[in-house]
């Protein structure tokens, strides 16, 4: 277990090292809007746009840039600084972390509440219309957009905009800090929508697995020993079924906490996914680089997690 999990570490650093670096390639290949036009305003002098590239550090080479920007990580936990508004990027992650630590978090918990029950009465019924009608409403809810549905749930249950006034402070964030009852006000409904198309697909999911699990040769043994139908799938047939889902959850936490551009953007929510899309519209390689390298981590260390918890989940599942 302990090489492993070394060498797992050492593979999460590389991995880091070859996403900055294509992620600056990217950013200096494709045609994008030049960062010193974007700051120097509306018809902009040549001299300005000069000595704003060199104020940036713009005019250097690629391979300079990325050495000072790599150096500044490694020794310093540094960032840089942002090309727009000169603040450090560190700070600008770290504050919106928060928001998209709970809205992420909050609907991994809708989702699981909802999808996990769905998916095991859909497999011990099936054919049933209770199942018909649980994976009928799963693949609307997987079909349907998020941020359509997102404006269409501010549309119909917002409480200053809705047609039926629910859900206070939707499209408004708090934090949690400042006013609790309106930070749970505020993510109630996006919670919602974006636990919509995850519980869907996780019902199916579980539902699949399930129905294979239940044939399977241990289960008829238990069920032969008198165990009671309860046990047996409880104990015996989810230990092995929810194994895939502790796969996909972990990367879809990876991922969430990345930034769920979509939904941070159609509920005014300021977390990570909103700070990159303002970077890549505003042609922000400091915040591109910091959220893509925060969105990599994320996911590298959730899918670390999982492949751990799969040696306690399954007795199978040994490393050496």
């Amino acid at each position: 277990m302990g090489r492993y999990i070394i060498r797992r570490i050492l593979w999460v650093i590389l991995l880091l090292f070859v996403v900055s670096a294509v992620t600056f390639l990217i950013f200096y290949t494709l045609p994008s809007a030049d960062p010193a036009v974007l700051r120097a305003g509306k018809s902009p002098d040549p001299t300005l746009i000069a000595q704003i590239r060199h104020t940036l550090g713009l005019d250097k080479p690629v391979y300079v840039q990325y050495y000072r920007y790599m150096k500044g990580i490694i020794l310093h936990f540094d960032f840089g600084f942002s090309f727009q508004d000169s603040q450090p990027v560190r700070h600008e992650i770290f504050s919106r972390l928060p928001a998209t630590i709970s809205l992420t978090f909050g609907a991994v918990v809708v989702w699981l509440l909802i999808g996990l029950p769905v998916g095991i009465v859909s497999a011990i019924r099936r054919r049933s219309l209770a199942d018909r009608v649980s994976m009928g409403g799963a693949l609307l809810a997987i079909s349907a957009p998020v941020y359509w549905l997102g404006l269409v749930a501010l549309y119909l249950f917002a409480k200053d905009i809705g047609l039926i006034h629910i859900f206070d402070g939707a499209g408004t964030y708090t934090g949690l800090t400042a006013n609790p009852g309106r930070w749970f006000g505020s993510l109630i409904l996006p919670w919602l929508v974006l636990a919509a198309s995850f519980a869907a697909f996780y019902a199916r999911l579980l539902r699949a697995n399930l129905i294979d699990v239940m044939g399977e040769d241990y289960i008829r043994t238990a069920r032969a020993k008198g165990l009671p139908e309860r046990r047996v799938i409880g104990r015996h047939a989810m230990r092995s079924a929810i194994t895939p889902i502790v796969t996909v959850l972990g990367l879809d936490i990876g991922i969430l906490l990345g930034g769920a551009i979509l939904t941070e953007t159609v509920f005014n929510i300021p977390g990570i996914g909103r700070l990159a899309y303002e970077g890549i519209v505003n042609a922000d390689l400091p915040v591109i680089q910091g959220t893509v390298l925060f969105g990599a981590l994320f996911i590298v260390v959730a899918n670390f997690i999982v492949d751990i918890a799969y040696a306690f989940l399954d007795p199978r599942v040994r490393y050496s």
